[in-house]
């Protein structure tokens, strides 16, 4: 497959296939590694002190592996997690992949209704749960849904006398043979459910061959070795730290560093200092938070060389200051999406700055991506916006259970993502916005992404965030969401147009301004702008 049969000029293109592609399923690969890097680092939990070579990991792996099978889950099981980012996590993530069992990946925000909800739509036989997390009760939570959920048959809370059976039997090397002669790359093995914005979530179901290679892939575009040590502070219930974290480290050798059970930005970057981090994770939102610490230059970050910033799309000046002040020379952008295992598109470490700070980079190893017409699925011309699509080893096996909703998500083979792209004359892309993020004031298209990177020139604002809200003589009006320096003078909406008069399009000047400390996210750390639109038209109302 190459790009020799498409035409140049139409946003259409494929990544290269002469690169290694891994038709093995994750226990598979985890046992080569183990077998080439036994004494290396692989697992480090900053926050508990504890830490694994590959070797000590493989073996505790494949220990939990025996003890679930003991317990009754078989290949084709879901089992969900419910816990923030521990070692027990990883474990789990591994130990479920060597027995075909599907692990069911639980928000840690998630309230008790919701959790009801995917342990009955997924049919969950076990969760292996946190018995708390902030002013979340897991266990308390668990008990009060149970008695709903008639598919649950196990509760196990990390530290309980079951976990710590489970952790302790010996490994059954026979049934584990067993089970792995009769597990294939392309079974589903990951369940990921949506954030569920609109309507009930869906759960993207992935295969070994979806994320191993996903993983794989990312690490290969930044030259992961088996010297790299990865700093991974996004969580592991999200593909984020799952797959670019966990799965990039694992099928290069390299270590996978847990600096807390959720994002700080001091343990963070303290443990990029004390565990020699090479490379560090994040969202956007994160890497602006370590920046605007007020000790951040006491910290030695000399190690670090790479990392992958993804989630959200990127203020130019943030990943500026990344590289520039964080030693981050070779760091990557990352784009894609839950039902493509991630990583659709990925800048290279020999990009230069403005492809790193302008686009998402090009397309991935054994990918295919097109911009197309949202609304006739026409392939557009090289520079016009439109819908970005992806097809592939990465795109989904499907919603678990919804059948009609795969339909319309895949078309033909081609995963819509919703997003609207642009694609250069060199097959680079620059993610313009969310198709249900686009504000159309009067008659005109205006993406707020075009209207964020502009209010980050203001000397005042440290972040912003744009939405329309209804308005009775245009349809909808832009309203700016901004967070202030510290010190920061009062800022209004006559303020911010004097500032922006004579150097945006009058249509693309927000009428509202609101101030905020911070924004309403997700555990992942995007910005969920239906919270916000809710709240602004509350504030407007009244």
């Amino acid at each position: 497959m190459t790009n020799s049969d498409l035409d140049p000029n139409l946003s259409h293109t494929r990544g290269p296939t002469e690169t290694q592609f891994l038709e093995q399923t994750i226990p598979e690969n985890l046992a080569a590694t183990a077998e080439r890097f036994g004494d290396r680092e692989a697992l480090v939990d900053v926050r508990a002190g504890r830490r694994w070579t590959y070797s000590e990991f493989r073996r505790d792996v494949r220990q939990l592996a025996s003890g679930l099978h003991r317990l009754g889950m078989r290949k084709g099981d879901r089992l969900g997690i419910w816990s923030p980012n521990r070692w027990e996590w990883t474990m789990v993530q591994y130990a479920t992949a060597e027995l075909g069992v599907i692990l069911v990946n639980i928000n840690p925000a998630y309230r008790g209704h919701e959790l009801e909800y995917v342990l009955n739509q997924a049919s969950i036989r076990a969760v292996v749960a946190a018995s708390r997390f902030k002013d979340s009760d897991y266990a308390a939570m668990l008990d009060q849904v149970r008695p709903s959920c008639p598919a649950l048959e196990f509760v196990v809370l990390f530290g309980d006398e079951t976990w710590e059976s489970l952790m302790s039997e010996p490994v059954d090397s026979g049934v584990l043979a067993e089970v792995g002669t009769g597990l294939e790359p392309n079974d589903p093995i990951n369940i990921q459910y949506t954030s569920g914005t609109t309507g009930f979530p869906k759960g993207a179901t992935l295969s070994h061959r979806n994320i191993l290679n996903n993983g794989f892939n990312t690490g290969e575009l930044i030259h992961y070795t088996e010297a790299d040590r990865v700093c991974i502070p996004v969580p592991f219930y999200h593909c984020f730290g799952m797959v670019m974290g966990n799965l990039a480290c694992t099928s290069h050798g390299s270590t996978m560093i847990i600096p807390a059970e959720a994002f700080e930005p001091r343990a963070t970057l303290r443990a990029v200092q004390a565990e020699k981090c090479t490379s560090l994770y994040g969202v956007p939102t994160m890497f602006i938070a370590e920046l605007a610490l007020d000790d951040f230059d006491s910290y030695d970050l000399a190690t670090l060389r790479t990392g992958i910033m993804a989630g959200s799309p990127c203020p130019s000046t943030t990943m500026r200051e990344v590289i520039e002040r964080m030693n981050m020379s070779e760091v990557s952008i990352c784009y894609g999406m839950t039902e493509t295992s991630p990583v659709s598109t990925q800048t290279r470490t020999d990009d230069s700055l403005d492809r790193r700070v302008g686009t998402v980079g090009r397309v991935g190893p054994h990918l295919e991506i097109k911009i197309v017409d949202p609304v006739t699925g026409e392939t557009l011309p090289r520079g016009r916006a439109g819908e970005f699509c992806t097809k592939g080893y990465s795109v989904m096996l499907g919603y678990w259970e919804q059948p009609d909703k795969t339909a319309e998500a895949i078309v033909d083979g081609w995963m819509k993502t919703g997003d609207i792209g642009v694609m250069d004359a060199d097959g680079y892309v620059e993610i313009t916005g969310r198709i249900k993020d686009m504000v159309i004031r009067g008659g005109e298209n205006i993406y707020p992404r075009e209207i964020e990177e502009f209010l980050y020139i203001h000397p005042d604002i440290v972040d912003a965030q744009v939405i329309g809200v209804p308005d009775d003589k245009y349809g909808e009006e832009l309203m700016a969401w901004v967070r202030l320096k510290p010190g920061a003078a009062e800022l209004t909406a006559e303020k911010l147009h004097e500032f922006a008069n004579g150097r945006l399009a009058r249509h693309k000047i927000p009428k509202y301004v609101h101030v905020v400390d911070e924004f309403p996210m997700t555990v992942t750390g995007k910005i969920r702008k239906v919270e916000m639109r809710e709240k602004a038209i509350q504030m407007l109302d009244t």
